[in-house]
């Protein structure tokens, strides 16, 4: 009886002092020790960068090459379907894979109680991105347009003083002929206006999606576990896909140059594999847990998603689902509305390996 007693203590005391390393090992900020096979790590990396290249630039391609095919012309239905289906993607793609990883970062136990703890800078940092997109977005196309509209109002001015020279019957009839050439600059000038805008949301959509998409690249580059990147190959050879698909309908849309064009496309596409190219560059010095590399990633995800947000709910969503020839068809908009809903529920079913 007296040695079950000793024996009970004795493990008694040895579960206290194993309890602290227990309850220490539910959370380390050590940089994990991959079992994983570094070259095969490698492998699965350069395999990376091929499939998510080619993806990308798929996706972003066909929308813009369908300007060529009169059935997906911005001015079909259909167009209104794809781009409500890219959209969805895009807010799936704020709302589900980037804002949740800003805050993982941020509120990481692995980060000073004070300040990281004490405030929601996630939220702030997603709003304050938000803001100066609608800022920047406000006062770009405010730009355009004045700047457009002193150009067509000084060509308008050379054409009245040429008219002016006119004299007799000939003076009566430029009247006329004014009445009808006015109508035509405030069509012109509409149709112009609307244009500059789609320049303006094409290139900040590409902003805030190639920041996430360097982020990501990075990440998937700097790792080292097989088991890790496998899943992730195949979830963003998609994610690329479709949100390819979606910038690629605001480029279609904004008619730049073809060197414009090509530039956007190239930029896209290229992004997520050199931020690969890049991680597996830094794989041997980057420490994924340290604190300098959750605040940078936490920052850079939350505007990323602010960004995204913003332009998915406002610049694509609302101005189409508000545009009139959409608000006067009923099975446009029950199928923009499906089309919506199937592109959100696709981005945010990967969110389960990505």
């Amino acid at each position: 009886m007296m040695k079950f007693q000793t024996n009970n203590r004795l493990s008694l005391f040895c579960l206290l002092l194993v309890l602290p390393t227990l309850a220490l090992a539910d959370c380390t900020c050590d940089t994990a020790d991959e079992a994983g096979n570094k070259s095969e790590a490698l492998k699965y990396k350069l395999g990376a960068i091929a499939s998510i290249l080619v993806a990308g630039a798929i996706g972003v391609c066909i929308p813009i090459l369908g300007r060529a095919i009169p059935a997906l012309h911005p001015d079909r239905n259909i167009f209104f379907i794809i781009k409500a289906f890219a959209a969805g993607v895009i807010l799936a793609t704020g709302f589900i894979h980037v804002l949740p990883d800003a805050f993982e970062k941020l509120t990481s136990s692995c980060l000073n109680e004070d300040p990281w703890g004490n405030f929601p800078f996630t939220g702030f940092v997603a709003m304050m991105a938000a803001i100066v997109t609608l800022m920047v977005d406000s006062i770009a196309t405010s730009y355009f347009n004045r700047s457009h509209f002193k150009k067509t109002q000084n060509q308008t001015n050379d054409d009245e003083e040429k008219d002016g020279e006119h004299e007799g019957h000939m003076h009566v009839h430029t009247h006329a002929t004014h009445g009808h050439s006015h109508g035509s600059v405030d069509h012109t000038n509409s149709a112009e206006s609307q244009l500059l805008r789609h320049r303006v949301i094409s290139k900040v959509l590409e902003l805030g999606i190639v920041v996430h998409s360097v982020i990501i690249g990075i990440s998937l580059g700097a790792s080292e576990s097989p088991k890790e990147i496998k899943p992730l190959v195949a979830a963003l050879t998609f994610h690329q896909f479709f949100e390819g698909m979606g910038l690629g309908g605001c480029i279609s849309q904004a008619r730049e140059s073809q060197l414009t064009t090509i530039i956007m496309v190239l930029f896209f596409s290229l992004t997520t594999p050199v931020g690969i190219g890049i991680g597996i560059g830094i794989s041997n010095v980057y420490e994924e847990n340290s604190p300098s590399a959750l605040i940078l990633e936490g920052l850079f995800n939350a505007a990323s998603a602010g960004i995204l947000i913003y332009m998915s709910l406002v610049d694509l969503l609302a101005a189409d689902f508000m545009n009139p020839k959409m608000q006067k068809n009923i099975r446009l908009q029950i199928g923009a509305n499906l089309s919506l809903l199937f592109g959100a529920g696709c981005m945010s079913i990967l969110a389960k390996w990505a």
